[in-house]
């Protein structure tokens, strides 16, 4: 059986990412609105009030359907970005607009996908690149949506880091759980020092669950790159959206999406990366 070439493993990679990325706004979509209903259901037991009757649907028992007309999607409304272009971003049994975002994520996974295998190699360590990219993608527009890093993704995401440390993909168990731990506490005592002097919650919990997952894939040593790149990225935008207008002073701003871009961006050019951060420093 001839064995494809590293062109078509990329470009298999990219139709794979295609495919899943169209599930990935579903779990975008779907899955928050569906926390929040879990979430307002348990305030209502517990203060005695009526309980919600119905959840939003689930992730995998409702078929797509317009979220604006409710009616079931075909086949062909299915098709990672051509049914959006096809339809020129309008449902085609309601003509209400659908947002830009299914076609952006679809594309954005069939890219990271392709850029997975194409550095780390159509092997095992590309495999889990690829499962890792996806996530992170999944995180980020999560986070930015809603700024909510769900605890069904980052914990599920750090224990296969701990358990990926068991195979030769992966760091050694001790470098793994050592970057869990360190990635944890680290954003942890930011947490605690930003409330302590201002009273306020610089950042959520789903950040330290985040980066500990980071930490665990990829070890204690890319943890400092990881937040460094990730807080200069995240200040750099914060400062240009507020110079657009398009972000008041003072409003929250999700931090996941910096950390996801810097985290992949570690996984796929980290020995680069770190060797041209010594030779800047070197003599």
């Amino acid at each position: 059986m001839p064995i494809l070439s590293p062109a078509s493993w990329v470009a298999c990679a990219a139709v794979f990412g295609l495919l899943v990325g169209s599930f990935l706004n579903v779990v975008i979509l779907r899955l928050p609105r569906r926390m929040e209903a879990q979430w307002r259901q348990e305030a209502q037991r517990c203060l005695d009030l009526a309980v919600d009757p119905e959840l939003p649907p689930g992730i995998v028992l409702k078929p797509s359907h317009c979220p604006h007309c409710n009616h079931r999607l075909g086949v062909l409304d299915n098709i990672p970005v051509f049914s959006w272009l096809a339809l020129r971003g309008r449902c085609r049994y309601c003509q209400a607009r659908i947002s830009v975002q299914y076609p952006l994520v679809e594309l954005a996974a069939a890219v990271m996908a392709a850029a997975s295998v194409a550095c780390l190699g159509a092997n095992l360590q590309g495999a889990c690149g690829v499962a890792l990219s996806l996530a992170l993608l999944t995180l980020a527009v999560i986070d930015l949506r809603t700024q909510l890093l769900p605890d069904v993704i980052t914990l599920p995401l750090l224990w296969g880091g701990l358990l990926l440390s068991l195979l030769p993909a992966g760091p050694s168990p001790a470098e793994a759980i050592l970057g869990a731990a360190i990635g944890y506490l680290s954003l942890w005592s930011v947490y605690w020092l930003f409330k302590l002097l201002t009273g306020k919650e610089g950042m959520g919990h789903g950040d330290f669950k985040l980066l500990a997952a980071l930490g665990a894939w990829m070890g204690p040593s890319a943890l400092l790159p990881i937040i460094l790149l990730s807080s200069l990225v995240g200040a750099v935008v914060g400062l240009g959206l507020i110079a657009l207008r398009r972000h008041q002073q003072g409003i929250p701003m999700a931090f996941g999406p910096f950390l996801a871009a810097a985290g992949w961006l570690w996984l796929l050019c980290g020995s680069p990366l770190d060797h041209l951060y010594m030779q800047l420093l070197g003599p």
